[in-house]
């Protein structure tokens, strides 16, 4: 067996896969190639059973054209014995289909409406049957209601099962949210927000801890962050191995955060709830997998504490708009002199303010973090979430960091409301900012003393749509700030002068 092949099976078992075909073309099994097949198909099946993959199905075919598939397999089997092998392990697989129908019912709402004084969602059953006039509760939100009609294409539907598509009507006028869970009172699915789940990478960038993605769980959509990798699972052995990222095709244990509750079941109890999408939040590509082992007790236990004083009355005290000012470009291009005079001027102006730095903050509350691309990614979705609270306290924040990926600037952005995130991107070319290298930076990186360095061994991403440009060399740290305090003043974050 290949490396590749052998990686293939260990993450279709992971994936609770437990019903495998292998069809190999080109191969008589009674010719010249008959030794070589079979041993072929003793080391296939032996490495699918250490993985509790025990119905498999092994044989050469006479073609495997585009769009083949199981129901091929008989067609091109080589004799009537490969073809009752063939019709065996179907059977067996439409018989593990059939355990979705006695799972508990489940039903994401891909549509609803309000039809005159009832409730009508739309979607397809993935588990379980429902009954005219059974009680269900519609998720995460809570609701309960009765079922008062099944409707198909076709006209009524007395109980439907998995893989029909139904228009629900219920009893009461609630609002649906699209992407909710409609579970039976009895067999209700769990909600949650925290969860403990394998995740099986499959693009070529690494999944780095910390950095926010998209999560899709059946029609359910939320942003996700990995907190924790406890482990990666080495391929074929029970070894538990440590690691601060997951590369391309590999599988890690981790402890995982979405950013609202959502339903699910247990992947192992039901893979239609529990198997989460991981796509790119910009491009929506599928970066990976996620099943969902169980609800993290903290997530349970962790709720928003209600407070009388709120950002609006912080505000209003200090007679100030709050917002970020997020300075951003490469070591030497003047973030933090540019900061700086900004933050004076807010000042004279009367204004309350406070000023992130990169390197102040590294020597406190990220002082655990090195440089590599995991550090940085936590480095900046610490100083995201610590800027997200000074806005709350009122203040005006200005931020002086590298942040070289876009995808965490974009973070720190969606922690905020329209308006309150002002991204100033300190533009210098990289030529002049090494002739500055105010802090010896840049030759410590070429010599090799210095590793992960942007701009010389580590990449910086351009920001795509930045409310405000500043090319420090064809201008002064004053003419910066100034054209910072103009830009506050036309967003209506400054009163006018």
């Amino acid at each position: 067996m290949t490396a590749t092949l052998r990686r293939q099976v260990f993450l279709l078992a992971q994936l609770g896969v437990r019903h495998l075909a292998l069809a190999l073309t080109g191969t008589d099994a009674d010719g010249p190639g008959a030794e070589a097949w079979q041993r072929l198909e003793d080391e296939f099946r032996d490495w699918a059973g250490r993985f509790g993959i025990n119905h498999v199905l092994a044989l050469p075919v006479r073609s495997a054209g585009e769009g083949f598939g199981l129901a091929d397999l008989a067609a091109s089997a080589p004799d009537a014995q490969a073809r009752a092998a063939v019709s065996a392990f179907l059977e067996g697989v439409e018989a593990a289909g059939e355990r979705a129908a006695q799972r508990p019912f489940r039903f994401p709402v891909e549509s609803a409406r309000q039809e005159g004084g009832v409730a009508a969602a739309f979607g397809t059953v993935v588990s379980g049957h429902v009954k005219q006039g059974e009680r269900v509760r519609i998720q995460p939100m809570g609701k309960e209601t009765r079922v008062i009609a099944i409707g198909t294409e076709e006209g009524e539907a007395a109980e439907p099962g998995p893989g029909e598509r139904v228009k629900l009507t219920l009893a009461d006028p609630i609002l649906i949210a699209d992407g909710s869970v409609i579970s039976t009172v009895e067999s209700p699915a769990s909600v949650a927000d925290q969860f403990e789940a394998t995740v099986i990478w499959l693009h070529s960038e690494p999944l780095l801890p910390s950095r926010r993605y998209q999560a899709r769980i059946g029609a359910q959509t939320a942003d996700v962050v990995v907190t924790d990798i406890k482990y990666e699972l080495a391929l074929g052995t029970e070894e538990e191995l440590a690691a601060n990222q997951l590369q391309a095709e590999g599988a890690a244990v981790c402890n995982i955060s979405l950013n609202r509750p959502v339903a699910f079941d247990p992947h192992g109890e039901n893979p239609a709830t529990g198997l989460m999408i991981i796509v790119d939040r910009d491009s929506g590509e599928a970066l990976g997998l996620g099943l969902l082992h169980f609800a993290l007790r903290r997530a349970e236990n962790i709720h928003i504490q209600h407070v009388d004083i709120d950002k609006t009355a912080r505000s209003s005290q200090k007679t100030q708009h709050p917002c970020v000012l997020w300075f951003t470009g490469l070591s030497g291009s003047g973030k933090s002199t540019i900061a700086n005079r900004v933050e004076q001027q807010l000042y004279r102006l009367g204004h309350h303010t406070y000023l992130l730095d990169g390197d102040n903050v590294r020597h406190g509350l990220n002082r655990d973090l090195g440089f590599t691309e995991v550090d940085r990614v936590e480095n900046i979705r610490r100083v995201g979430e610590v800027a997200k609270l000074m806005v709350d306290a009122g203040l005006i924040v200005l931020t002086a960091f590298i942040s070289p990926f876009r995808t965490e600037r974009q973070m720190a952005r969606d922690l905020l409301t329209d308006g309150e995130f002002l991204e100033v991107f300190v533009d210098v070319p990289l030529d002049i900012a090494e002739q500055r290298d105010p802090k010896g930076l840049y030759k410590k990186a070429r010599r090799g003393e210095l590793k992960n360095f942007t701009g010389i061994d580590s990449p910086y991403e351009i920001p795509d749509r930045p409310e405000l440009v500043i090319d420090t060399s064809a201008m002064t740290a004053e003419e910066a700030a100034d054209r910072v305090i103009d830009a506050l003043r036309a967003r209506g974050r400054l009163p006018q002068a």
